[in-house]
């Protein structure tokens, strides 16, 4: 196959309600769309999952951009693709930068699948026809509106609900939180916020009986993971410190973590997220697939992901009306009593909604 036309969307679209986590607060998501074409017009579709601004990691959408369109775009133009898997290894030579990477790899495999008439979760090799999900929930003014959100999302059904912290607000909230519902399935998100000197009090969240701890220190370290999953009886799931294969064959090695969450985004596209993916369930480390706030085509394309086998914990993939008045696919992704129906249709099982493209669409530029 080859990708004959790029089209690179900036997007901007209003959350319902604004978003908190310890790095930041915001509302527009703005972000990056690419559509890859190929000789018959044929459309496949990517998501940059890169913020405007460098809290979740170094990429921006700008430097995305940047990297898209002077680096990534003109290295595989009209290049002949035999497999989705090879444009990982043709930009091995571009260090990180893994979400723009990703943006491109995922239109190719989105466009790929089409060609091929199959859906991407099996051309993956995705057996399952529905995934189980959960739900993330930022910080909130009041330890009564978080109570009053986790309580409307456990009638919707979502298998778990995951709650932001940071100093502050961590272990007296969880407390509040058990105590209203002592029967759900609750982890804790730090998002970097912690040192290995908060040991004694990251300890204290051993009483809540969590899935899990994410990230609790850097977003670089595996060392320091290692310490403090030592001390905990709760697992560590790590997120921000796994870019590659590399990153989490070292952090088993060193006892790091229990549980790795996989982004898409983050490890630079699915055929990484496979290698995670294979990787763990030898070593016997669960794994299940993070949200970054996407629209509906980067949400596709975590739908497909999660239908490997090792994805035994529910993961951030909610419905499209759960952060959007307007999604940018049709049919929007929908959740029934914490599930969702794996799309059958090829590709990424969900038409892109032009016009709604159209109008979320602050600038655009096409390279053929």
């Amino acid at each position: 196959m080859k990708v004959t036309e790029v089209v690179l969307r900036h997007m901007k679209m209003r959350m319902k309600a604004p978003f908190t986590t310890s790095f930041g607060t915001f509302q527009d998501k703005e972000f990056l769309l690419l559509e890859a074409k190929d000789e018959n017009g044929l459309s496949g579709w990517g998501e940059s999952v890169a913020f405007h601004s460098p809290w979740y990691n170094e990429e921006t959408l700008k430097t995305n951009w940047h990297m898209l369109e002077d680096f990534i775009i003109p290295e595989l133009l009209n290049k002949e693709i035999g497999h989705p898997d090879e444009v990982s290894e043709t930009l091995s030579y571009i260090r990180k930068n893994n979400m723009a990477k990703s943006a491109f790899e995922g239109a190719v495999w989105d466009l790929y699948t089409k060609q091929k008439g199959i859906p991407l979760a099996a051309a993956i090799g995705g057996t399952a026809t529905e995934i189980d999900v959960g739900i993330s929930i930022g910080i909130q003014d009041t330890v009564e509106d978080l109570l009053r959100l986790i309580e409307e999302h456990v009638h919707e059904g979502y298998k778990r609900i995951k709650v932001k912290i940071k100093p502050g607000w961590d272990v007296d909230v969880m407390r509040e939180v058990r105590k209203h519902f002592p029967d759900v399935q609750l982890m804790a998100d730090a998002n970097s916020a912690y040192r290995l000197q908060d040991i004694e009090l990251l300890k204290q969240l051993d009483e809540f009986d969590l899935m899990m701890i994410e990230q609790p220190l850097a977003s670089d370290d595996i060392i320091d993971h290692a310490t403090l999953q030592r001390e905990l009886k709760t697992p560590v799931c790590l997120d921000e410190s796994i870019h590659s294969y590399e990153d989490a064959r070292k952090a088993i090695e060193l006892g790091s973590c229990k549980i790795i969450n996989i982004k898409i985004g983050r490890v630079g596209g699915l055929t990484e997220s496979k290698k995670i993916h294979d990787l763990c369930q030898e070593r016997g480390i669960p794994v299940w697939c993070g949200g970054m706030l996407e629209s509906g085509i980067g949400r596709a394309h975590n739908i497909a992901l999660t239908t490997l086998s090792n994805f035994v914990m529910p993961g951030d993939t909610a419905a499209s009306s759960r952060y959007w008045e307007k999604d940018l696919i049709e049919p929007e992704v929908t959740v029934d009593n914490g599930i969702i129906r794996v799309p059958e249709k090829p590709g990424l099982g969900y038409e892109p909604d032009l016009e709604a493209i159209k109008q979320f669409t602050v600038s655009e530029k096409s390279y053929s």
